[in-house]
């Protein structure tokens, strides 16, 4: 199974075997990460269209949405396919480097739409304590450089992993017992010293997640306080709500993330393997499927931009900042 070279001992492939403990079940597992994953295609697919063709939502708030479908639609799209091969066909060889360019992007998403989030939560702190200054603010030069450099972060930052994981010499065979190549999986495989990439891993889970999710509290902070200090209950009440989607967004994505990593550094002896990898790819998959709902349901010009695409009737878009 592994071939020598004349640093390590490298594998040809890997073997991805799944959830362990629920093989007899793959076939019946299976279903709902469809389902999951063809509602998440349909929605940012047709989130992204409605935005780019209806000028009523050429705005900054929906194009950072439109970001955030995107990259939720490759995420999902980098494992989901191979997992059902998984499952339906037991297909379950993966080449080395197609193992390692799959971590890349799962990893290098994952940091993207975490810092796509955060940007969405500076458009509403600046559209609910700067309304006046809104569009002078966030004008699309800005927006496009704010997304680049979200994308130049997670690239940068998750480029090392494909190095220290390729580095590891791996003769403890190649099974890895998971449904995607992901980072510290691949590295528990090899018979080396994997520390630097533990310790690598978590240095930028602390340089994405902690400073996204600080900068998201931070933002809500001065939220809250400038929709306190307004005077009536329904300006309040129209300031807010605004921000239920992104706040729902934000919950769907970051619980899954936080139950993986404290499980995984506190409670892994504690809870079942088949959990972990369950909530992992519930991780990748929960946030593109429920975002389109969630705005889609919570959002007034969305709703009426879908009502215009369905019915063909004339819907008159209602601004909203």
């Amino acid at each position: 199974m592994c071939g020598e070279n004349s640093s390590s001992l490298t594998p040809g492939f890997f073997i991805l075997n799944g959830i362990p403990g629920l093989e007899a079940a793959h076939t019946w597992t299976s279903l709902p990460f469809c389902f999951m994953y063809i509602i998440a295609v349909v929605g940012n697919c047709g989130l992204i269209y409605l935005i780019s063709h209806e000028d009523a939502l050429h705005r900054p708030m929906y194009y950072f949405l439109a970001l955030l479908s995107f990259t939720d639609v490759t995420l999902c799209t980098t494992t989901v396919p191979n997992m059902l091969c998984i499952f339906w066909f037991n297909l379950k060889e993966i080449d080395f480097d197609a193992c390692l360019a799959q971590m890349f992007f799962v990893h290098m998403l994952t940091g993207m739409e975490s810092g796509v989030l955060m940007l969405m939560a500076l458009d509403r702190y600046v559209a609910i304590c700067y309304p006046l200054r809104y569009s002078i603010i966030l004008t699309n030069p800005v927006i496009a450089k704010t997304g680049l450099a979200t994308f130049l972060r997670g690239v940068l930052l998750i480029i090392p992993f494909t190095f220290l994981t390729k580095r590891l010499p791996y003769c403890r065979g190649n099974f890895i017992p998971h449904t995607y190549c992901d980072h510290m999986s691949v590295a528990k495989v090899s018979c080396g010293n994997f520390k630097v990439n533990a310790v690598y891993g978590l240095m930028v889970a602390l340089l994405i997640g902690v400073f996204d999710i600080c900068c998201i509290s931070v933002s809500y902070t001065m939220i809250l306080r400038a929709v306190v200090s307004l005077s009536s209950a329904d300006a309040r009440h129209k300031a807010f709500s605004t921000c239920t989607s992104h706040i729902c967004a934000i919950v769907i994505t970051y619980v899954p993330a936080f139950f993986t990593f404290f499980a995984h550094r506190f409670g892994g002896h504690n809870i079942p393997h088949h959990i972990h990898i369950i909530v992992a790819n519930l991780y990748l998959l929960l946030p593109p499927t429920m975002n389109p709902i969630v705005y889609g349901v919570k959002t007034k010009q969305i709703r009426e931009g879908v009502f215009k695409f369905l019915l063909g009737d004339k819907v008159v878009f209602t601004q909203d900042k």
